[in-house]
């Protein structure tokens, strides 16, 4: 008996040990390489519903990788969404829905070729061979009937997608296909990549999402950010992932979530990260006052607000083992989209001056001083306004990436 147990025992652990070393040789490791944050849109963004389309979205990777896999969601989906089929290829450039000769795959999900997504679920889909670089343009081709309520989209993707009745997944182009501004249903790409470094995660609003940025010019802040870090040797393989909503809050809901209620999905389930930039709350001073004048303990509460809401992004962020960098808050005096009175302006100094001095966040950006017009720190730099000074132009889009010391991001993640 003794020796029919031992006998046993030892099968288990040779069983056990063998499928230990299988796990092993078939893990991958994933980073994700591109994200963006899901919003339910208004009547204004909604995708056009017109029966069953190819829709096509370019998206840029900003880690390479041998292999690739995609997640799509249903996130804000008030019933399933069934996708026939999907494809991903190799663009031929940002703004054009060509696709590169000999790229085109298509996925699958749990091996089949298509996937429903119950509503408010996300699905991975299988890997597939496909080895890109970093900076190469994908293009994500999903064969679906969308939903004329309950969509997931991006809305201000600043990058062209293709939207075209019918099936069309592997066309090499989509001469005729109809251009839109939006992402929709797709929400992150990983690669695997065995040399990459812990991600960069931005959480941010339209100034981080890219507002006044040029369409197919990936040239917001991030995007230069990447490209920037590409170029050094310690910070080659580093993902720099855009999380940004224009017009999003930090405490209340508005276009997307608040930061607050998004942060679980939209930074902690991004594979390989491990950092966090975190630049918002300039929406929630602006809208303060929007609809009237406000009382100085409003002003004061909302202070405590924003700066409790600064604790609780780093408190969870530190948790699953993130380094948090505080972005201050840029210059809007004259704004065409809010009142800003000396009231406003005195809200964001003071925010600034606690992301700065409280100790709350492993570092500071300070973007506010990188774009500011010394002689009217209140105001953005002319040069790198948009017009609406509120958004930084191109230019002062260049100029916050280019500012950011690139040794932040050279250390351990989770280090203070």
């Amino acid at each position: 008996m003794t020796r029919g147990f031992t006998g046993l025992l030892a099968a288990l652990l040779l069983f056990a040990g063998s499928s230990t070393a299988r796990d092993r040789g078939a893990h991958q490791p994933w980073v994700t390489a591109w994200a963006s944050a899901q919003q339910a849109p208004d009547a204004r963004n909604r995708l056009p519903a017109d029966g069953e389309v190819t829709l096509r979205q370019v998206v840029r990777a900003t880690v390479g990788g041998r292999q690739v896999r995609i997640r799509l969601s249903n996130v804000f989906g008030t019933a399933p969404l069934v996708l026939a089929g999907v494809h991903i290829a190799l663009s031929q450039r940002p703004g054009s829905a060509a696709i590169r000769s000999g790229s085109d795959r298509a996925m699958t999900f749990a091996n089949a070729p298509g996937v429903t997504l119950a509503a408010g679920a996300d699905g991975w889909s299988d890997p597939v061979a496909l080895p890109l670089a970093a900076g190469d343009s994908l293009a994500v081709s999903l064969h679906l009937t969308i939903p004329s309520d309950g969509q997931t989209i991006h809305t201000a993707s600043h990058s062209t997608s293709f939207l075209i009745a019918g099936y069309h997944l592997s066309a090499p182009d989509l001469p005729s296909a109809r251009r839109i501004e939006h992402w929709g249903f797709l929400s992150g790409v990983d690669v695997a990549n065995g040399q990459a470094r812990p991600g960069i995660v931005a959480l941010g609003d339209s100034i981080t999402d890219g507002s006044w940025s040029t369409t197919d010019g990936n040239d917001r802040w991030p995007d230069v950010l990447a490209d920037r870090l590409r170029t050094q040797v310690p910070t080659r393989d580093t993902a720099v992932l855009n999380l940004g909503i224009g017009g999003n809050r930090l405490l209340l809901d508005g276009n997307g979530t608040n930061a607050l209620a998004r942060f679980d999905r939209d930074v902690l389930a991004q594979a390989g990260a491990g950092f966090l930039v975190v630049l918002e709350g300039i929406n929630d001073i602006g809208t303060l006052s929007r609809d009237g004048p406000v009382t100085p303990e409003q002003h004061r509460a909302l202070f405590a607000r924003i700066t409790g809401a600064y604790r609780q992004i780093a408190v969870r962020a530190r948790r699953a083992g993130l380094t948090v960098f505080g972005g201050t808050l840029l210059p809007f005096a004259g704004a065409k989209a809010y009142p800003v009175d000396a009231a406003a302006e005195a809200d964001r100094a003071a925010v600034n001056a606690w992301i700065r001095k409280a100790g709350v966040f492993d570092g500071v950006i300070d973007f506010d001083l990188l774009v500011r017009d010394p002689a009217h720190p209140e105001r953005l730099l002319p040069a790198y306004d948009s017009g609406d000074h509120l958004h930084p132009s191109p230019a002062g889009y260049r100029r916050m990436g280019e500012g950011i010391p690139l040794t932040l991001f050279g250390s351990r993640p989770g280090k203070r």
